[in-house]
């Protein structure tokens, strides 16, 4: 197949901002962890699919199933469409308080 680019759970991205691995980023409306440390500018791997630990707004019960947001603003995963970007479902219940949540990134919506 002389089209294929790649298989598309992890997306090369060019960092627009300095890039931690381990954090949520949101693209345009891609979402996804990175998979490294990068600089301005510099290209970095982001993973669109997979189950991640990810912190949550502390006061807040979640339910297995859950479709969960992102708050860029805060950088925590809440429950709220308004303003914030889908990024997956919850894939274990957390209970309100508690720091985090495992999130089952949906690659594309």
């Amino acid at each position: 197949m002389k089209n294929y680019v790649q298989r598309g759970d992890t997306l090369d991205i060019v960092a627009a901002a300095a890039v931690t691995s381990g954090s949520v980023q949101v693209v345009g409306t891609i979402i996804g962890v990175a998979n490294t440390d990068a600089a301005i500018g510099e290209t970095y791997a982001l993973n669109v699919t997979g189950v991640y630990e990810l912190p949550k707004t502390s006061a807040l019960a979640i339910a297995v199933g859950d479709t969960l947001y992102f708050d860029a603003a805060n950088k925590l995963v809440n429950k709220t469409s308004a303003g914030n970007t889908k990024i997956g479902v919850a894939v274990t219940a957390a209970a309100n308080p508690s720091p985090s949540v495992n999130v089952r990134l949906n690659g594309a919506f």
